[in-house]
């Protein structure tokens, strides 16, 4: 059934524009999570350089959001994007009475018929589901919606006080989860306020239904830990503390004679992956000590393999370049305008900053790398 899946995948893409919903980064090729990390922050940090300026992120959690989609809304949504009626018809019929059992021990439970939602493990399901949400757009130029698969955060970009545009856009927000019967769990909606204005009072509370958002310092936002400080001091110290209790692992396989070679594999699937994850997002605007924190568990892991490894620094080089040649060579990519390649067409025009939190972001520090590498 999967194999068969995956020949409707072929053919439902095969229909879409490449440029449908632009801030949906789950699920497609040239697009990940620092994809979207990416744009978010930039959103927030290119508006931070003018004056009397913050930023509010929202961070959105729903309650079993594949399971809450409706399958008429859902056939309404793919006519509407030009899938035949051939198509709609057999995804009707793929989610409609689905029989469902649960299997506990050696016990099961009595079968359950549904015909709602969309099953998880299924290879449409994470397609189905961003189409679903296509439609899922912000309708004020300050505000940025970044979607990944159903984490959604709304970017919204305050100017001298005025937030009728961002309370408007979450009012216009819930209403549409009402509208696609999407359940948003408020208990786990969180809210960062990006501040750094010197004379500044704490705006008013955000209220979703009627339920007051959390205010936090820090999110665990798609796998990094941000803060209103925009530091990355916290995520340097949560992967640190992970990467050293890896490194126990290291060591017992070292202790057992494990040959240099199986040991350098385990160390990069295991150690080198958390080091590395995001990369080109947060280490840039590390500070110099975080920056050293984080080498010293590759010069641990390097006594212990016996084998050179690959510094952070030039990980984050290379994977910064690559980043950034996928993202000028895909039109479609929300980041493609960023790269403004100037007339001799030797060189990229670098982004004006003002601010050493926005110069290090990712896309200027991209641009500058790409710059300095082209021949």
């Amino acid at each position: 059934m999967k194999c068969f899946e995956r020949l409707v995948l072929h053919h439902i893409k095969g229909y879409l524009p490449p440029t449908l919903d632009p801030h949906q980064f789950a699920y497609r090729a040239n697009r990940s999570t620092e994809d979207a990390i990416a744009i978010a922050l930039h959103a927030a940090l290119s508006h931070l350089e003018h004056r009397e300026s913050y930023v509010r992120m929202l961070f959105i959690d729903y309650s079993s959001a594949f399971n809450t989609i409706i399958l008429a809304i859902l056939v309404c949504k793919l006519s509407a994007l030009g899938l035949d009626p051939l198509t709609c018809s057999w995804i009707s019929d793929f989610l409609t009475n689905r029989p469902q059992k649960v299997k506990l021990g050696p016990h099961f439970s009595s079968t359950r018929t549904l015909s709602t939602g969309s099953p998880q493990g299924c290879v449409l399901s994470p397609l189905l589901y961003s189409l679903y949400t296509f439609d899922c757009s912000p309708t004020h130029p300050s505000n940025t919606i970044v979607k990944f698969a159903d984490d959604t955060t709304v970017v919204g970009l305050i100017s001298e006080g005025d937030e009728s545009a961002y309370r408007d856009e979450i009012l216009k927000l819930t209403s549409w989860c009402s509208d696609n019967n999407l359940a948003l769990n408020i208990t786990k909606t969180k809210e960062i306020i990006l501040d750094f204005r010197k004379s500044r009072a704490d705006p008013a509370s955000l209220y979703i239904n009627g339920d007051c958002v959390e205010r936090v310092h820090t999110f665990r936002f798609l796998g990094t830990m941000i803060s209103a400080g925009l530091s990355w001091t916290a995520n340097t110290a949560a992967v640190v503390k992970k990467a050293q209790q890896r490194l126990h692992f290291l060591r017992v396989l070292r202790r057992n004679n494990v040959g240099e070679k199986l040991l350098v594999t385990f160390y990069r699937a295991t150690i080198e992956s958390l080091l590395t994850f995001c990369i080109s997002v947060w280490f840039s605007q590390c500070t110099e000590a975080e920056r050293k924190k984080l080498q010293g568990v590759v010069n641990t892991a390097q006594r212990i393999t016996g084998c050179p490894l690959p510094s952070l620094k030039d990980i984050y080089i290379s994977r910064c370049l690559s980043r950034a040649e996928r993202i000028t060579k895909d039109s479609s990519h929300p980041g493609f305008h960023l790269f403004d390649l100037m007339p001799s067409g030797r060189r990229y025009r670098s982004i004006r900053t003002r601010s050493s939190r926005f110069r290090d972001g990712f896309f200027p520090k991209a641009v500058s790398t790409l710059n300095t590498h082209m021949h």
